[in-house]
């Protein structure tokens, strides 16, 4: 790595710690999440929040556009919501003529930085495959002509409480997510407390204000992303243990994994995907810029194999039903029984 690389890194290092600490100022109790949220910032990845009503979802993406200087848009997901809202919408202005306005996507230009799109599952499937797209090619057809949307990162959310008239998101698209992070109640009593009764946090526009703008340039962060993942170092060793950790995402029997009251050959529908490995890698180096480091180490792994590959292995229906207690018993199976390098 030059010198000059190197400088470059370490300073939006530290431009990104302090961005860090700017949000967990700003949304308390939930520095876990804001750590894999900064991580698929500088990852380039999607995101899909899952979590309760009310618990600062749309106040971290909030602050997470503030830092990052770009547009926000956001849009909520009903069962009658069409393809072409996202695009354009229509109305009669005030001489009675129709007229067309840019949608959601479209509004910002190049210069949206976040899309959100809250609770997607309540969106039907064609909504979901226009969506695909701008997540994969950060482009969209309309009006005759294609516009692209560099620097967006779409953030979704899927209410887990409510599952009346909703679609689940087929395989397909939930493997276009980088991650799938959970946002919870905090439970530390100080921090509830704080939540309750410190005024501060009930102005959330005042609350989001306090973020220092363009802290993190939106414009400069695939460059940056690019430059990460070229200068984070990697080893034979760490190749192998990556192949078993995939392999045993798909056949956790035969690296002598077992969960209880399972049949372990019968239990896996499909491990993660190839496209969900390089995610996986991509969130690890990430996370080794962030601590300081320019080698990728197992622990950098670890740290992201929860957020990046449980969304992305599915379980045979017969054990679907016990999805919530199974998964995260895979996935520490999976880390406990791999030996890391």
């Amino acid at each position: 790595m030059s010198m000059n690389t190197e400088h470059q890194l370490g300073d939006w290092r530290d431009k990104a710690l302090r961005f860090e600490q700017q949000i967990n100022r700003t949304v308390i109790g939930q520095r876990q999440a804001v750590r894999d949220l900064l991580l698929a910032v500088f990852a380039r990845g999607h995101v899909l929040l899952e979590g309760q009503v009310g618990v600062g979802k749309t106040t971290l993406l909030r602050a997470m556009a503030q830092g990052l200087g770009g547009q926000y848009q956001r849009i909520e997901g009903t069962i009658d919501l069409m393809p072409s809202d996202l695009v354009y919408y229509t109305y009669l202005n005030s001489d009675g003529r129709p007229c067309v306005d840019p949608g959601p996507l479209l509004k910002q230009g190049e210069k949206l930085s976040i899309f959100f799109f809250n609770e997607i599952n309540r969106a039907r499937p064609q909504v979901h495959s226009l969506l695909l797209r701008v997540m994969a090619e950060r482009s969209v057809s309309a009006f005759n002509r294609d516009y692209q949307m560099p620097h967006v990162q779409v953030f979704a959310d899927r209410n887990r409480v409510e599952k009346e008239e909703t679609f689940e998101l087929p395989a397909a698209a939930r493997d276009r997510f980088m991650m799938e992070i959970s946002i919870d109640t905090p439970e530390e009593d100080a921090v509830l407390d704080a939540l309750m009764f410190d005024p501060r946090f009930h102005d959330v526009d005042t609350l989001v204000a306090g973020i220092d703008r363009d802290i993190i340039a939106y414009y400069r962060l695939n460059e940056l992303a690019a430059l990460i993942q070229q200068n984070i170092q990697t080893s034979p060793t760490l190749h192998r243990y990556a192949l078993e950790l995939w392999k045993a995402s798909s056949r956790p029997g035969d690296f002598g994994i077992r969960l209880s009251d399972v049949e372990m050959g019968e239990l896996i529908q499909a491990g993660a995907s190839p496209r969900g490995m390089s995610y996986f890698i991509r969130a690890a180096k990430v996370r080794a810029w962030l601590e300081g480091r320019e080698m990728l180490l197992p622990e950098d792994m670890q740290a992201v194999f929860r957020v990046t590959m449980a969304h992305r292995i599915f379980l045979n229906p017969i054990y679907g039903y016990r999805k919530e207690e199974l998964m995260p018993a895979l996935v520490r199976g999976i880390l406990e029984g791999i030996a890391a390098p």
